[in-house]
């Protein structure tokens, strides 16, 4: 489990495929341990190997078929989370790491110091994302701000577009969604 508040980022040296390897920042502090569950754009991902500060990870094509991670080549930026332990500050909200899309962002508009992200709602989830809901894009705990036939809003502050790789999501691009859980139960409440 995971907050959403981004405070590493990882280069990709390979990606592309079944298997991804990330050069990852807190390698150091955080002490990974083979099998420990990394948030990689948002995406729990379990570590099968580490080599210094390379992680490296199995990606099934489950996962490749709802995240953005077969797109990550060597080179691309990404955000890094490492797992919730007993006793952590949760500032953000509770992120599992089980990617519901990936999600295309329509606009970017200046806003005060910051910025308003709008990017697609896909239609199987348009019901679970609500105004001050909680959601996370590429890993990031955010808010939505708006929302409005096929898509949603969300207000950047400039701590989160310096500190995460949404900076770089220019419209056209794709995100990694995961909506709150509590909206993915009640919203499946009937076949519980």
């Amino acid at each position: 489990m995971f907050s959403g508040l981004i405070r590493y980022r990882g280069l990709v040296m390979k990606g592309g495929g079944g298997t991804l390897v990330v050069r990852c920042e807190g390698v150091e502090s955080e002490h990974p341990q083979l099998g420990d569950s990394i948030a990689i754009d948002g995406v729990c991902l379990t570590a099968t190997a580490i080599d210094g500060e390379a992680v490296s990870f199995d990606v099934v094509p489950e996962t490749l078929a709802c995240s953005t991670l077969g797109d990550r080549v060597a080179g691309d930026v990404v955000n890094v989370e490492y797992s919730l332990r007993v006793g952590d500050r949760l500032g953000g909200h509770f992120v599992y790491g089980h990617v519901d899309a990936a999600a295309r962002v329509l606009t970017r508009t200046s806003e005060g110091q910051g910025e308003r992200l709008r990017v697609e709602s896909p239609p199987s989830l348009a019901t679970m994302i609500a105004p001050k809901a909680f959601i996370a894009l590429d890993g990031v705990s955010v808010t939505v701000a708006a929302t409005g036939n096929g898509w949603f809003e969300i207000a950047l502050i400039p701590e989160t577009i310096e500190r995460t790789t949404l900076r770089a999501r220019p419209p056209g691009s794709l995100v990694n969604l995961e909506v709150d859980a509590i909206a993915r139960y009640i919203a499946n409440r009937d076949s519980l």
